[in-house]
């Protein structure tokens, strides 16, 4: 009996579903648009599209994995009306200080204004009682004031709580009890505690991550409630922290899942990347309304918890990501001053761009490619016709606005496009003090691989990976990840004491267990890695590194601290690991449980044999202007196009080319070429004109790429 598991990723203009046959090993992939409406139905949709190309019912089906965006577009489109705030007695305009941090700098200070609160000032309401930062009790919680307040909530309709009293991260005894005062006075409202989000200190952030945590629950509870009534199964949700959790137990943590669906990109471009023998990259993951950069060092993504969605901080772990707007969907418009801009605004998938011919009028990045030939005039194999007339038209209108000729302004508009990613990578990479130039890219996604020549040219990267199914990589990546919670508490001390750090990991360790225990898991199953937040005594932030497991000794200090002097040195250039001026402060101590789950294998492509493939066809494409280049007039060339399944490991195209596959499109510039790797994926540099060294002929058409096998079948790299 066959059985599949299935990742499904939902994406602003498509969703990406990949389904592993558990006995042969079988990757299959499909897309169906996405439902902005209400995304379970492009869920379903894809489901039902991936299995009945199986010949499969939902009973074949042995575990789905969602990577959603429900959470994050709330958080980046709604502002929550109905959210109420609790905290202690004195700290009602914890929100309006918030932190001074102003954005590019204290010189345009003069011109920032404060964004919003999460919370108006007349919903936040306080209760008396407080701890001190050991979490001992300096006055008793009030009872009656929490009742007050809960009937305050209930009578004006305020459905959604968040609750963070001061010191509660070392004692959540008082938010215990306001929680029961309000089980009890307002059974209808959805109550989030600081202490079970995010057991640290800093009460701001600690605030604002909670009032994130209660202002999703109510959605993303209806969302899993109506998936988990239409599939009739249960089913799993990606986490921003690269792991995943059940659909049962992810209603109780919602925020864990802001960035579900970049997160198992990053993850999935992990394990290509590494089983391709490139353990640190950095992966590109281009959509239809924006672009996903991360870095991968050690065949691990990069983890932060210093990020944020929109406006709003959220201390959670995840992925460190940065997102540009920069994606297919990305319109293009003139400044006030009369300069072409492109994004952040998207067409997304309702209505699209102009070629959906869906009601769109604003010229895209994806209208600059289709008029430019660089796509075909379809979406996914021909399931979706395009409209080349329209996107001319509204190129060339545009063009007329901005005096240049439609070619000039559509390779504008992707030259600017391409420039807003290499920016974002610069983000995650220089600003991180990583050479770029030290790492090749992974690029996927439905619109990834489209500008991927132009970003080895303005970043120097050594080479582009672009994955067989591009489109699906953040789905597969569902697939390949584990269970996974996150556990902190702070512990702010010079002097730890090994005794209470030990107690300290246990807790920790025993509440992972539980979790995994529900999960499913094993005992002899579990593992738990360790880190701890350190810093300098007098710095404001912390870094964090993995702690060693087994016994807390004085060894085990030692190891850490030895980690903290490296990683401080290695960030900033500096450190102080002999200096006794300066002491070692421990901040927070961390666990994360990790349940291993058996990844599907990255299939190898057997040795070719016989002529290489040749192009299944050619049109006429706009690259660039070679006034030296005879097989071009005014930047269009006549370039072949190649089915990617057509290609056996070992071939090399070189450009002007396009490769066209179900998912996405690679356009392959003049004075570039892609190889064929042993698993399949195209491996994009500039060529060096000796065609890498193999033997190939080209067909010596006008402006015709050129199709090689590799001397020896498997060079690869």
């Amino acid at each position: 009996m066959r059985s599949v598991r299935i990742g499904v990723d939902t994406g602003g203009t498509f969703t990406d579903v990949v389904a592993v046959d558990e006995q042969s090993g079988e990757i299959i992939t499909t897309k169906t648009p996405s439902t902005p409406g209400n995304p379970a139905d492009g869920f379903m949709a894809g489901v039902r599209k991936v299995l009945s190309g199986l010949g499969l019912g939902l009973h074949d089906v042995a575990g789905i994995v969602h990577g959603t965006t429900v959470a994050t577009n709330q958080l980046l489109e709604d502002r929550p009306v109905d959210l109420g705030f609790v905290t202690t007695e004195g700290f009602e305009f914890i929100l309006e200080i918030a932190r001074q941090s102003v954005p590019d700098g204290y010189g345009n200070s003069y011109f920032w204004v404060k964004p919003p609160r999460i919370v108006p000032v007349h919903r936040v309401k306080t209760v008396g009682g407080r701890l001190d930062h050991l979490g001992r009790e300096v006055r008793p919680f009030d009872e009656a004031e929490a009742v007050a307040v809960a009937r305050w909530f209930r009578d004006r309709g305020v459905t959604a709580i968040g609750v963070c009293f001061l010191h509660s991260y070392a004692n959540p005894e008082h938010e215990r009890r306001m929680l029961a005062v309000l089980e009890r006075e307002h059974p209808d409202a959805v109550v989030s505690l600081s202490s079970d989000v995010l057991r640290e200190y800093r009460e701001y952030e600690r605030s604002v991550t909670t009032l994130v945590d209660a202002a999703v629950k109510p959605t993303m509870r209806r969302y899993i409630a109506n998936l988990s009534s239409r599939l009739g199964m249960p089913f799993s949700v990606m986490k921003s922290n690269g792991g995943v959790l059940s659909a049962a137990e992810v209603v109780h943590q919602p925020i864990t899942t802001v960035l579900s669906g970049p997160a198992a990109g990053a993850l999935g471009a992990a394990l290509i990347a590494r089983t391709a023998g490139h353990p640190s990259v950095i992966t590109l993951d281009g959509g239809g309304t924006s672009t996903d950069v991360a870095v991968v060092v050690d065949g691990e993504p990069s983890l932060t918890t210093e990020g944020s969605i929109g406006r709003y901080p959220c201390k959670i772990p995840m992925i460190d990501i940065v997102t540009v707007g920069a994606g297919g969907g990305s319109i293009a418009w003139i400044s006030p001053e009369g300069t072409l801009k492109v994004g952040p605004r998207s067409a997304g998938a309702d209505p699209g761009p102009i070629c959906y011919g869906r009601g769109g009028t604003e010229v895209t990045v994806t209208d600059a490619h289709v008029f430019l030939g660089r796509v075909p005039p379809h979406l996914l194999g021909g399931e979706i016709p395009l409209d080349v007339a329209a996107a001319r038209a509204g190129v060339e209108a545009l063009a007329g606005k901005l005096g240049l000729t439609p070619e000039r302004t559509a390779a504008g508009v992707l030259e600017i496009s391409a420039f807003n990613q290499a920016n974002a990578i610069r983000q995650i990479t220089v600003k991180r003090g990583l050479d770029v130039r030290d790492f090749p890219m992974v690029a996927f996604g439905g619109s990834g691989p489209l500008l991927v020549c132009r970003l080895i040219d303005i970043l120097s990267v050594p080479a582009v990976v672009v994955p067989p199914d591009p489109g699906n990589v953040s789905a597969f990546g569902l697939l390949t990840v584990d269970v996974k919670n996150d556990y902190v508490r702070t512990h702010v001390t010079r002097e730890l004491s090994t005794g209470a750090a030990e107690e300290i990991f246990g807790d920790l360790e025993a509440q992972a267990a539980r979790a995994l225990g529900r999960e499913g898991f094993p005992a002899e199953r579990h593992v738990y890695a360790r880190s701890a937040d350190l810093r300098y005594y007098g710095q404001a932030y912390e870094v964090r590194v993995p702690a060693p497991s087994g016994p807390v000794d004085e060894a085990w200090r030692a190891e850490v601290l030895d980690r903290f002097h490296q990683a401080h040195h290695r960030l900033y250039g500096y450190g102080y690991r002999d200096d006794p001026r300066h002491a070692v402060e421990w901040v927070n101590l961390r666990v994360s449980g990790i349940g291993p789950i058996t990844r599907p294998a990255v299939p190898e492509l057997p040795p070719a044999g016989g002529d290489p493939a040749g192009a299944a066809g050619e049109r006429r494409v706009y690259f660039e202007e070679d006034a030296a280049s005879p097989l071009q007039r005014d930047g269009w060339w006549t370039a072949p196009v190649y089915r990617r399944g057509d290609l056996r490991r070992g071939d090399v195209v070189t450009g002007p080319a396009v490769i066209e596959e179900y998912g996405s499109t690679l356009p392959l510039h003049p004075g570039f070429a892609a190889e064929v790797d042993a698993h399949g994926d195209l491996v994009v540099r500039r060529d060096d004109g000796r065609g890498s060294g193999r033997a190939g002929t080209s067909s010596g058409r006008e402006g015709s790429g050129q199709v090689e096998q590799t001397a020896k079948d498997g060079a690869g790299e």
